[in-house]
């Protein structure tokens, strides 16, 4: 093929679908999105995610030309699944990646068996699901969101990747389904074949093909959860790289050479290529400043910070008690006294505060294994804030890089990259 050859990311969300085509230099081309809600009024009706999806790529492909497009992936929220027929026709309604199983006697089960570093445990988690959706009639596999999503494109509905299966008992140190999952009475015939995230799949079935415009030699590449994908879309790849998620709580990942697991924290290791993402969720946040200021006082508070001083305050900034990483302690009691009379200083010594609990997460990554922070790329709203950034820079005393882009679509758009090099498309 001549010219400019892309790839196609695309990622369904909660609330949408977004796609975006990318160049061999990460350059974005074109973009499009769709509404869950104009294709459905059940954000699990799966028909309701292919007519979002198929009007995101549309939009994207009405700006770029189509026969430019050599691989395509796809990532989906962790932990939704789906059971399905041999053609991809459900067989029951999905279950979201909130939705909880029911029945004790699957957890117990699964609480039993599984490993303690195990993502599987949970009334949430994947393996919950197949044990719940595996005596249905006709059901030919129980598969992931992405997975279904994919099967558009290829006719196969029966491969997923390694992060959307992590949740569902996957093994990412063996790379395989592993032998006490049957302890918990759960079929494992049941399950996809599972390749790493950025593989590629197969090439594109001739009816996909010919519904988007596509060449018959478009490589479907296994995609990832849509957490994995938003870390990948920053644009962080080396051992070291941290991604902090400034939101309504405090996120922090980290690539690793090695997989780390520490349940007491939620902590999980998801592969990708010959490195590993591991991160954690602290309980405090944007929620603690929600508490007590508006965004418009906040922005108007933080021009009279004076970031390069201390308040003196130690502060562990908590809507309550409880926290989760990088303290496990469901009685961890929030610290944020005295307050000072001075509204701009309180603010600050909150700002210190979860800046602290952000350098004592990464600490806590470093001392279960993984490497020293190196780097630093900021999401969410927090990190829009100027004082509040040079306190954390303070604080972290590593680079702060800029994020390539905050779009998951774009994250995985960057696997499907890695999957047409894989493949020789590029």
């Amino acid at each position: 093929m001549n010219g400019e050859r892309l790839v196609i990311g695309i990622d369904i969300g909660t609330s949408g679908a977004r796609a975006v085509a990318m160049a061999e230099d990460g350059t974005v081309a074109a973009t499009g999105a769709a509404k869950l809600s104009t294709h459905s009024d059940d954000h699990r009706d799966p028909v309701g995610w292919w007519k979002a999806m198929q009007a995101a790529l549309a939009e994207t492909l009405a700006a770029i030309d189509r026969q430019a497009v050599v691989a395509l992936a796809i990532d989906g929220t962790s932990g939704t699944m789906l059971p399905v027929d041999r053609t991809g026709a459900p067989r029951a309604v999905p279950m979201m990646y909130n939705d909880p199983v029911a029945d004790r006697a699957a957890l117990d089960a699964v609480a039993a068996h599984a490993p303690r570093e195990s993502a599987a445990h949970g009334a949430t988690s994947g393996l919950a699901k197949l044990l719940a959706f595996q005596s249905l009639p006709g059901v030919f596999r129980v598969i992931h969101q992405a997975d279904w999503l994919a099967g558009h494109f290829t006719g196969l509905y029966d491969v997923s990747d390694e992060n959307n299966a992590l949740k569902t008992g996957y093994d990412p140190v063996s790379r395989s389904w592993p032998d006490w999952m049957e302890k918990t009475g759960a079929r494992i015939d049941l399950l996809p074949a599972v390749l790493p995230a950025g593989a590629p799949v197969a090439t594109i079935g001739s009816a996909a093909a010919e519904a988007f415009g596509l060449s018959h030699e478009v490589v479907i590449v296994a995609g990832t959860t849509d957490g994995c994908a938003s870390f990948l879309a920053t644009g962080a790849d080396q051992p070291g790289d941290g991604v902090s998620a400034l939101g309504t709580t405090l996120t922090v990942k980290l690539i690793s050479d090695r997989p780390l697991f520490a349940p007491e924290y939620g902590l999980y290791s998801h592969r990708i290529g010959d490195m590993w993402l591991a991160g954690g969720a602290s309980n405090s946040g944007g929620v603690v400043l929600a508490a007590h200021f508006s965004p418009e006082r906040i922005a108007a508070l933080s021009e009279a910070i004076d970031p390069a001083v201390d308040t003196g305050l130690d502060y562990y900034p908590l809507p309550k008690p409880g926290e989760r990483f990088p303290i496990a302690d469901p009685d961890f009691a929030p610290r944020m006294s005295p307050r000072p009379a001075d509204d701009a200083t309180f603010l600050k010594a909150i700002f210190e505060g979860i800046a602290g609990v952000e350098h004592l997460a990464y600490q806590r990554l470093a001392a279960l294994g993984g490497p020293v922070l190196s780097s630093l790329r900021s999401v969410g709203g927090g990190a829009k804030n100027a004082a509040w950034t040079e306190i954390r820079r303070r604080k972290l005393d590593v680079p702060f890089l800029p994020v390539l882009s905050e779009e998951a679509a774009a994250g995985t758009a960057r696997l499907a990259l890695s999957g047409a090099r894989k493949a020789g498309a590029l």
